[in-house]
């Protein structure tokens, strides 16, 4: 099964990798860092901005990359909260593209102006969050008002020929908008453009505070309206998703009404097809490592106490096995699966 989105090939075959009978992970050619906890923006899907402080620490990075380097890792996702509010990223990310892994950047754009020689230099790729068409509906879900200057970075990147994305989360406050968010992004002069909806159910996603429980996503009265939206897209973008300017199908979009009907009872959720945990990893700016963005990883599992180590212990393993067996309910109702066979090449847009 081929990956649609540019940001999809930044992974590895992996048909290549020894898949241990025991569970044991031997290699992780995909790997997302996440350099801070800490966040710009004010947005009502993530509670990083209300309690992030950590900063990942260079040494930190330096003592991983031997380790990335064993167990075969390609490409490095850099992440967070908003990584450009690491005051060392410059020198991390200089240090892993030295040691020469593929670099991609996932940020809120709003620092991406002011660092954008750095930015584009360091990343193979840039996938900026980009969840509005316009300046008020871009302040309402984000918190801050930050529409212009994000587009303006936007901009910058791409004159100086980046490989640059665009990230839709698609939720009540912005799914009227949708063909006007394709409208910007062809003007800004973006690769591609990804939508996925927002998650309304995984609270330990996002760095959400217990008790996280937020109206984020569409409401009964709006599936009707969501329906209209997608097949005028279909009609009036058919170009666009002809070229895979916009990653998903119309098929694929139509998942999202799947998804918010669910959500109001309607049936069931899209079906989920996922393999993340047996290629990739998320360590967070505290060393925690998780299998994905949406379940946690044990308790003892940490970098600082060896990644390999932590990702093949008992309870590492075992955890790989209840996703893979589809045990842990996060998975039935992710937004963001992701599978990669035998065709799918580290590659990070390129």
């Amino acid at each position: 099964m081929r990956s649609e989105t540019i940001e999809d090939q930044a992974v590895a075959d992996t048909n290549s990798r020894d898949k241990s009978p025991a569970g044991r992970l031997a290699s992780l050619p995909f790997f997302i860092l996440y350099l801070t906890d800490r966040c710009s923006s004010r947005c009502g899907s993530c509670d990083y901005w209300r309690h992030g402080k950590t900063d990942i620490g260079l040494d930190d990075v330096l003592r991983l990359i031997p380790e990335l380097r064993r167990l075969g890792t390609d490409t490095v996702a850099v992440s967070g909260g908003e990584p450009l509010q690491n005051p060392s990223w410059v020198a991390i990310t200089s240090a892993l593209r030295e040691a020469g892994f593929k670099l991609w950047l996932l940020t809120s754009g709003i620092s991406l102006l002011k660092q954008v020689d750095e930015a584009t230099r360091l990343f193979d790729t840039i996938t900026v969050s980009l969840d509005a068409a316009d300046r008020d509906t871009y302040r309402a879900i984000r918190g801050v008002d930050s529409f212009q200057h994000v587009c303006a970075g936007i901009r910058a990147a791409v004159a100086r020929r980046a490989a640059v994305c665009l990230r839709c989360t698609v939720q009540k406050g912005n799914f009227l908008q949708l063909p006007g968010i394709v409208s910007l992004a062809k003007s800004l002069g973006v690769k591609q453009l990804s939508f996925f909806a927002v998650d309304a159910h995984t609270h330990d996603a996002f760095g959400r505070a217990d008790g996280f429980e937020r109206n984020l996503g569409l409401q009964p009265e709006d599936l009707q309206k969501l329906a209209g939206i997608l097949d005028a897209m279909e009609r009036d973008f058919a170009f666009e998703f002809q070229t895979k300017f916009i990653a998903e199908s119309p098929q694929k979009l139509r998942r999202l009404h799947q998804y918010f009907a669910a959500t109001n009872g309607a049936g069931g959720y899209p079906a989920v097809r996922c393999n993340a945990p047996e290629f990739s990893a998320v360590i967070e700016a505290n060393g925690n490592i998780r299998p994905c963005y949406f379940i946690s990883g044990p308790a003892e599992a940490n970098a600082k106490s060896g990644l390999e180590q932590s990702l093949n212990s008992p309870d590492f393993v075992a955890l790989r096995r209840d996703i893979r067996e589809r045990k842990r309910p996060e998975c039935e109702r992710c937004v963001c699966s992701k599978w990669w066979g035998e065709r799918d090449k580290v590659n990070p847009g390129l």
